[in-house]
């Protein structure tokens, strides 16, 4: 009997796998590290071959921790960043790295390499565009693929198949063709209904006419619960399971965990328009669903089936939360090593602070914290983060007041973007919360504060690797709909709500932010101003 569900999520850093039975208690959780590797400024990239073997490695290690054997996992499900995998006509990766590195064939979400690129996709009139806010970001694959067929022309002659991550994933298990509509909506501008279809005249107006046969891309995307099919044998030995273990079609991170939190969180009942996922992790992803399509500037969608069958999907957020939290750790003396045993004894020691001293402790420290750029409300991976309010302290309380002012200039980041999102999405009054240290009860008090919502975190569950599971055990047929699954896996949830009194206090934040804002403005004008000349100069002295 087949009561067991496998669910895998590679992140940014590492490859987590969690074993799960139907009535979605989580038996086992093992995570395994992988590399990020910088070969230029701008330019991130993975090996796909190591990403694999990470993921069979926590699969193994998760089945024997819990006990399950191979022949009682019904499926598995794959969720991954939307990065970018390279390979050629027999399958074999290709290095797009400038280091030449051949396991290097995985453009990072985060590379920032094509903005050129996609700068010229923007300037393309199409409707595509209207579905990612007008603009496309330089984290989709589009502008990818045009940097690689425009800078390395002789990787593009040889490449026949590009994978969007968690298609790479499916493949590798199944060796099927099929690839799934939540990365073809989402990332590559296939039309918002599964099965979508490729935006083949979009294709040819920015230069990439030949995208389909060098990307090995379908004619219409997989509907979300059909599957892709079952693991070959190869497959099947490295992961530790059989072949008869069903594979389903894989899903963005941040998506899965919109499932998971969306399906299975335990709250009470409010309409879609008072409700917004908010995932949490490198970068921070906020999510609504709609009955109906939502667009507008800033948001990536609506796509409909791209996460939940049925229902549309709108997306925002900040290019890096998490990710701007390690850099802070690594760069001041008294950090260390940003793991996230780290980060949660940064924030029990701040949590100490606010106690004695209250919500001014950190000021005058002020933080703009899009160092890689900005999704939301204004996709512009040019724009630049400051901190200011600095002095010459190094000690461990400089460290927890930086990174203190940091968390708080994140959160009210967040509801500058859900108050610039369409009126028709309406606005949120409860956000449900997962991802990264969203668990960590400073963060979702704060989150809560700074938005107004009242702020849902799973207890004692990864919702993205549940959400993972709870999708692979649809399309596997175990449930007849993602709700009927959402009942049977369903978890507790812990509620903070927003406190009056430090909302009051965070009024100032929200001012102190747009301040910045305004003022990164004011110096982008004075810095692109003309230099006066010598003879200028030297009339003024």
């Amino acid at each position: 009997m087949r009561e067991h569900i496998l669910a895998v999520d590679v992140g940014t850093g590492s490859a987590r796998a969690g074993v799960f039975n139907l009535s979605g208690r989580q038996l086992a959780r093992h995570v395994v590290p992988i590399g990020v590797y910088q070969s230029l400024p701008k330019h991130l990239e993975q090996d796909s071959e190591e990403i694999w073997a990470a993921v069979c490695t926590a699969v193994r290690a998760a089945l024997t921790e819990s006990g399950v054997s191979g022949e009682s996992v019904l499926a598995i499900g794959f969720d991954a960043t939307c990065s970018l995998v390279v390979r050629d006509g027999d399958g074999k990766p290709i290095s797009i790295s400038a280091s030449g590195s051949p396991g290097l064939d995985t453009i990072l979400w985060m590379d920032h390499r094509a903005i050129a690129e996609t700068e010229a996709c923007n300037a393309i009139a199409d409707p595509v565009l209207d579905r990612f806010g007008g603009r496309l970001s330089v984290e989709m694959q589009i502008p990818k693929l045009l940097w690689l067929k425009t800078h390395r022309p002789d990787i593009w002659a040889t490449c026949g198949q590009i994978f969007d991550l968690c298609d790479y994933l499916t493949w590798r298990a199944t060796a099927s063709d099929k690839r799934s509509h939540s990365a073809l909506a989402s990332k590559w501008g296939y039309t918002p209904e599964a099965p979508g279809e490729p935006p083949l005249d979009y294709y040819r107006k920015v230069g990439l006419a030949d995208v389909m046969e060098r990307a090995g891309l379908p004619l219409r995307s997989e509907h979300p619960d059909r599957l892709i099919g079952t693991l070959t044998s190869a497959s099947a030995a490295e992961l530790g399971l059989d072949e008869h273990c069903l594979v389903a079609p894989g899903l963005i991170d941040a998506y899965a965990g919109t499932v998971g939190l969306f399906a299975a969180g335990a709250r009470p009942e409010v309409p879609l328009s008072a409700e917004a996922v908010l995932i949490a992790g490198t970068s921070s992803c906020i999510v609504r669903l709609s009955e109906e399509p939502i667009a507008g500037p800033g948001c990536w969608g609506g796509f409909r089936d791209a996460a939940v069958p049925g229902l549309w999907l709108t997306e925002a957020g900040q290019s890096a939360s998490g990710a701007f939290l390690d850099h802070i750790v690594k760069l001041h003396p008294a950090g260390g090593t940003p793991m996230k045993a780290r980060h949660r004894a940064i924030l029990d020691a701040i949590s100490g602070h606010l106690a004695e001293e209250g919500s001014d402790f950190g000021l005058p420290i002020t933080v703009l914290p899009d160092l890689h750029g900005t999704r939301s409300p204004l996709s512009d991976p040019l724009l630049t983060g400051t901190i200011a309010g600095l002095d010459l302290d190094l000690s461990p309380v400089s460290l927890h007041k930086l990174y203190w002012r940091s968390c708080v200039a994140l959160a009210c980041s967040i509801r500058h973007i859900i108050e610039h999102q369409p009126l028709r999405a309406g606005a949120p009054k409860r956000l449900l919360l997962a991802g990264g240290l969203a668990d960590h009860p400073l963060l979702s008090q704060l989150y809560a504060d700074a938005t107004g919502c009242d702020v849902h975190v799973p207890k004692d569950c990864d919702a993205v690797l549940l959400g993972c599971a709870l999708h692979a055990a649809v399309a596997a047929g175990a449930f007849p709909s993602v709700e009927e699954a959402g009942k049977a896996m369903q978890f507790a949830m812990a509620h903070f709500p927003p406190s009056p009194l430090r909302q009051a206090a965070l009024v100032r934040d929200h001012a102190l932010l747009k301040a910045m804002m305004r003022h990164r403005d004011e110096l982008a004008e004075l810095a692109s101003a003309p230099a006066p000349s010598p003879a200028a100069i030297h009339r003024a002295i």
